[in-house]
């Protein structure tokens, strides 16, 4: 099991990349812990801001720092830098276009008993309708690395977020296939697709081969890339497949799933299955606990891809 977790990585990363380019920063609000950024903050002290529990601060100096050549990293619990700083996010980094690349420590409802307050459920839907934003939420440890190495070679504004915890594996390190902005296609089928991304890559992977064994081809398609939606892989997959469930770790108002039934409806009519939080405060407990309440888990996901074969 890994243990690794993907905050972890995007640490690395830029610890490693800012031995050579002196242009990286990074900054916090009072979370280079929580945001395991406290090596970056030893290593290299010169390229770290922390202001203290401040995001549109953070925000605002990470843009700032930017349009003077700097390439920023603004790392805070997402779901503070997603409304907080919303304001700033919209017009300092994506209406001024700033080289910013926002990250959303602890995503979702990895804050577990710390309840909404410390959940982010909106945070795709929030981001996503900023105009030029982008929006990532990487599967894994190795999809974390190459997203990171990927965004540090483009000057766009980006939010990318990631859970608090180390979540299972869904690629191997030598064989990771990655194309900036394309979805992967995890596993192929033509009976039916399932389109996830974050943490909820993993059980629809593992509902896949649930269904495999009932006879039922599942395609699963890792969309890390929620904004820019990879349209032509969502509308590859209505035209080839019978109907399409969506899974996210996110309310289903202005999420994935809503994303993928806006192409599908306007481009291929299918039938789509949104499996979501609720628009209501989750229960408390912690990820494993709060996924398994509302069925966000590879045996719910099968049974809801097996019933849906059946109608369609």
């Amino acid at each position: 099991m890994n243990k690794i977790p993907n905050r972890q990585v995007i640490c690395d990363v830029l610890l490693e990349k800012a031995n050579e380019d002196k242009d990286i920063v990074v900054l916090c609000s009072d979370s280079r812990g929580s945001a395991s950024m406290t090596g970056f903050a030893s290593a290299h002290p010169d390229q770290f801001v922390e202001v203290g529990i401040a995001e549109q601060s953070l925000v605002s100096i990470a843009a700032g720092l930017a349009k003077c050549g700097k390439k920023t990293f603004a790392a805070s619990p997402a779901c503070f830098l997603s409304t907080r700083s919303m304001e700033q996010a919209k017009v300092d980094v994506a209406y001024s276009n700033t080289n910013v690349t926002l990250i959303g420590i602890s995503g979702g409802v990895s804050y577990g008993a710390l309840g909404m307050t410390h959940h982010s459920a909106q945070d795709i839907a929030t981001m996503a309708s900023i105009p030029g934003m982008r929006v990532y939420i990487p599967s894994d440890r190795f999809q974390t690395k190459y997203l990171v190495e990927a965004l540090l070679q483009d000057e766009k504004p980006a939010y990318l977020r990631v859970g608090r915890n180390p979540v299972e594996d869904v690629y191997e390190e030598e064989t990771t296939p990655f194309v900036m902005d394309q979805a992967t296609e995890v596993k192929s089928g033509n009976d039916i697709t399932i389109i996830a991304c974050g943490e909820m890559v993993k059980p629809a992977k593992d509902a896949a081969d649930i269904l495999e064994k009932e006879g039922i081809q599942t395609r699963v398609l890792d969309m890390y890339c929620v904004k820019p939606i990879d349209r032509t892989a969502v509308m590859k997959a209505a035209k080839e497949t019978k109907a399409i469930i969506t899974v996210e770790e996110h309310t289903f108002i202005g999420g994935l799933g809503a994303m993928v039934s806006q192409i599908v409806s306007s481009e291929c009519p299918k039938k789509v299955i949104n499996m979501s939080l609720p628009d209501a405060p989750v229960v408390t407990g912690n990820s494993k606990e709060i996924f398994d309440y509302y069925g966000l888990n590879a045996e719910n996901i099968a049974k809801t891809g097996l019933e849906l074969i059946k109608n369609v």
